[in-house]
């Protein structure tokens, strides 16, 4: 009866450690998944049928009368700091830098990266398993255009109604946030002035981000852009084959003033590259506009 009754409280402790365990792991990446040192607003999206969250970094001397330019990224904590440090860097040389970033974490519970970030035309038909099987889904694919939505009708009306923006706007995305990123410029060309593309997984399908993205390239004439895609040296070779493949879309389709740049940059990996790219598409992107000024 004593040797039961050891074992009841044995397991129940066990239970209770198992629980708390399980708690403090899935508090700790809450912690750092889903929230920031910065502004958290969640926004109700009636295009996406779900609460969203946004960071909002602001710049450390904000001035709620100035207008500031927008930067819009699609990766939420992931290279958060690098760009906190590179927009420091360039604020504390000029106040003409300083801009409102904010940035866009997956829902939580739900990963909705593939689903937000992936162009509907993208993914039908799996051609290239560079995914486990179970990334491989094809519902959770192609729904990039109700986010483009959730961001044109909801998103940016927020950020304009409660701070001053600049008719300056950028869009900035790595991996499957850079093919949403293509997506977006040859779909909504007048939305933003300046796009980044890191390391854009753009070779679903047979390159089909990247046909689409050449074939629409005549779109973005009139919006006098600026696009700025980098691949690492050592990535993937699928990812540099479609990256060889957008260059070569830009040097025969480019409209005249669209300003664009690429660069590889040597001994990088997918995610080293992200990092390596932040200060050169803002150095990039600055002195285009001061240069349009």
């Amino acid at each position: 009866m004593a040797l039961l009754k050891f074992r009841f409280q044995y397991l129940a402790w066990f239970i209770t450690f198992v629980l708390l365990a399980t708690g403090l792991y899935f508090a700790v990446k809450y912690q750092q998944h889903y929230s920031s040192r910065f502004i958290d607003v969640d926004i109700k999206s009636n295009a996406l049928s779900e609460m969203r969250r946004v960071f909002i970094r602001l710049p450390k001397n904000y001035n709620p009368n100035k207008a500031y330019p927008l930067i819009i990224k699609t990766d939420g904590n992931f290279n958060l700091d690098t760009w906190d440090d590179a927009l420091s860097i360039l604020e504390s040389t000029d106040d003409m830098h300083e801009v409102i970033l904010v940035s866009i974490p997956n829902l939580f519970w739900h990963d909705t990266r593939n689903r937000d970030l992936v162009p509907p035309y993208a993914r039908k038909d799996v051609a290239i398993e560079a995914r486990p099987i179970n990334q491989n889904q094809r519902e959770i694919f192609g729904k990039a255009d109700v986010f483009l939505k959730f961001i044109e009708t909801e998103l940016i009306p927020y950020l304009e109604g409660t701070y001053r923006i600049s008719g300056q706007r950028t869009l900035t995305g790595f991996s499957a946030g850079g093919s949403f990123v293509l997506y977006t410029m040859v779909t909504k060309p007048e939305l933003f002035n300046a796009y980044f593309a890191f390391s854009p997984v753009a070779w679903y399908d047979d390159n089909v981000v990247v046909k689409q993205f050449s074939k629409n390239l005549p779109n973005t004439v009139g919006n006098t852009h600026y696009f700025y895609v980098t691949l690492g040296g050592d990535e993937n070779p699928i990812i540099t084959g479609a990256f060889n493949a957008l260059v070569n879309a830009l040097q025969k389709h480019a409209p005249n003033d669209l300003i664009w740049q690429h660069h590889i940059n040597k001994g990088a990996d997918h995610e080293q590259n992200a990092k390596q790219s932040v200060r050169s598409a803002l150095d990039g992107a600055f002195n285009h506009f001061d240069m349009a000024q």
